[in-house]
């Protein structure tokens, strides 16, 4: 069975994690070359518009804590 694919806006995640902030999420994403954000493909841009792959960014997360 394959893993279903779930992209987000940066509005509608903060709405559905109110955890983060619009300025926190943006300043991850702003920063996504240096905190590795990028690598891990949690970030997709299409046009101007920037989406958050749920799963890859809350695996990104994860391995943050795991880090420190």
């Amino acid at each position: 069975m394959a893993t279903q694919i779930i992209y987000k806006t940066v509005n509608q995640f903060i709405e559905e994690y109110p955890a983060f902030t619009t300025g926190g999420i943006r300043s991850l994403i702003f920063n996504e070359q240096s905190n590795g954000l990028s690598q891990s493909g949690a970030i997709v841009r299409i046009g101007r518009k920037v989406l958050i792959d749920e799963a890859k960014f809350f695996g990104w997360v994860q391995a943050q804590n795991k880090a420190a």
